[in-house]
Order: structure tokens, then sequence, then C-alpha cells
């Protein structure tokens, strides 16, 4: 990452009077944190994730465990709030048992005033919903256990 993209990332942060953002491009990620204690000034902090091995990879945001082979976890691909349903009056987009396919909606991350639908990367049966509606999530982070079909 260049002088420059930093340069339009703080900006974005401060465009969108945000206290934290993460950028991912490839195995390269960059966080850039506001803090705000009488004077605004930046915090970047940036990282070269490992190369993926046949343990659950664990961070700093996420609770992880080693998965059994036939389970999978569908994890959040931006930060943001995350929502289990579509509306607070309507019901969760999926519950423990539901079987999903490739494609499905599974829940709403909202980022900058957008709702993102992250959707099932791979068919399968919820086991475990990990988080309530209103809860922010960090990249990365694990949203559903889901078993393979």
């Amino acid at each position: 990452m260049d002088m420059q993209e930093l340069k339009d990332i703080i900006q974005l942060l401060k465009d969108e009077d945000l206290t934290e953002i993460t950028v991912a491009d490839g195995d390269q990620r960059v966080t850039v944190r506001r803090i705000l204690e009488g004077k605004a000034f930046y915090q970047t902090a940036a990282a070269q994730e490992a190369p993926q091995t046949s343990n659950a990879m664990v961070t700093a945001t996420t609770t992880a465990r080693e998965l059994p082979e036939r389970e999978f976890a569908l994890t959040a691909p931006l930060v943001g709030t995350f929502y289990r349903r579509p509306s607070p009056q309507d019901e969760p987009f999926v519950v423990v048992g539901d079987i999903v396919q490739a494609g499905d909606t599974i829940c709403i991350i909202e980022a900058m005033k957008v709702m993102n639908e992250i959707k099932a990367e791979e068919p399968g049966r919820v086991r475990q919903a990990l988080l309530e509606d209103g809860a922010v999530v960090e990249f990365g982070q694990s949203l559903f256990i889901f078993e393979r079909l």
C-alpha cells in the first residue's frame, strides 16, 4: 500500500466521521483508527496474514475454535453492525437447523449506512448463530457455524 492510498483511507475516515476502518487487499490488511481525546490523531496498523493452516485461525476479534472437518464458519467480509433479519419486525434470515444453499442471504452487515447482504458461500445446515442483532463485527469474525451437506 502506498502513501496516497493511506491518505485516501484517512480522508474517507474523516469524511464519513468514522473512528475505525479496515481495508483488505489480497493478503494485506490495514486498520486505521481515529482516537478522539481533545485532538484527533490517527493510528495505523498493517498486518500481512499468515498462510492458512488446517487449524482455525485465531484473531483478536474472533473466539476461534478448531472446527471438525464436517463444519465451517461464515465470517464477516467487512466491519460493521450485524443484523440477523431484514427489519426489526421480520423473522431472521436463518435459524438453527435451516438448510441453506450457496448464494442464500444469511444476514446483513451495515457499514457506512449501506446494508450489505451476506450470502452463504456453500450449502450447509445452520448449527449455531454466534451473534445477535446490533452486534458490532470485525473483519474475519465468525458469524455462523454450518454443518457441511
